[in-house]
């Protein structure tokens, strides 16, 4: 599996195979598991998606770093993924980050739609 480099690609992949709503289930399931307070409908569009992610992200970085950090954990985001991104700007940051979660959300979603059925 190579995965997409850009949102836009993430997303018509996941719209292309039918997998858009099992992404969004799989990060309700993490978001719930990490104790943050966000749930998507199953109809976000992906804008509103990303949107308010990166939201709740920055305002995780800025003010509860810990829940932060758990919600890498709980979403398996790779450490060495994190310790590469520049942290002097953080909205820069929380963008990066919302998509390295969504990436990594995506990983469980087509491992799941294609190993394991």
């Amino acid at each position: 599996m190579s995965l997409p480099s850009n949102f836009e690609d993430l997303i018509a992949e996941a719209e292309g195979l039918n997998l858009y709503k099992k992404l969004i289930i799989q990060l309700n399931k993490d978001l719930l598991y990490a104790n943050i307070d966000l749930e998507f409908d199953h109809e976000t569009l992906p804008t509103s998606l990303k949107l308010v992610l990166n939201e709740t992200v920055f305002h995780l970085i800025q003010s509860k770093f810990s829940e932060y950090l758990n919600l890498l954990y709980i979403v398996d985001v790779s450490e060495l993924k994190i310790k590469k991104l520049d942290g002097s700007d953080t909205l820069q940051l929380s963008e990066e980050v919302t998509f390295l979660i969504l990436q990594r959300e995506w990983q469980k979603v087509w491992y799941k739609n294609n190993i394991l059925s």
